[in-house]
């Protein structure tokens, strides 16, 4: 079974620290995606998704110093939904996409200067390839994937 996430889209504002009683950091950001169609009656409709990330650790420290608003990001990762019940005994849920790579594509205005003075390294998305390095076969353990 695979349980994988793949979204090319803008940050929709800086990220979200918090610091936990051991420890451990984590970053909640949200990720637009857009799609366009074009509906029954020929005009064509635009569409953005907006997906909530969550970033652990080393990542949430990388996404602290690296990520602002607008940016345009690769992220992978994996969905986790999550169950609690409010004050009055409801069940709520939310679906987030649980990073565990990001790679800033480019940025925008905003995020421009701040990767200047960080070295953070955009790249533009005309020339970046979109592919992250993918593990070499003979590294995996597991040789009975099905495909």
């Amino acid at each position: 079974m695979v349980n994988r996430v793949t979204l090319i889209g803008n940050t929709g504002k800086d990220p979200e620290i918090r610091t936990l009683e051991n420890g451990a950091k984590v970053a909640r950001f949200s990720v637009a995606t857009d799609e366009g169609y074009k509906d029954t009656s020929g005009n064509w409709v635009d569409r953005t998704e907006w997906h909530d990330v969550v970033g652990w650790r080393g990542l949430a420290e990388r996404a602290e110093r690296s990520l602002k608003k607008g940016m345009l990001v690769y992220v992978e990762g994996k969905l986790s939904t999550r169950k609690w019940q409010d004050q009055d005994g409801n069940d709520k849920y939310r679906t987030e996409v649980v990073a565990n790579y990001f790679r800033i594509l480019n940025s925008r205005e905003a995020g421009s200067e701040h990767e200047n003075k960080t070295g953070g390294g955009a790249v533009h998305a005309a020339s970046a390839a979109i592919a992250p390095s993918v593990p070499d076969a003979s590294d995996s353990e597991d040789d009975d994937l099905p495909f």
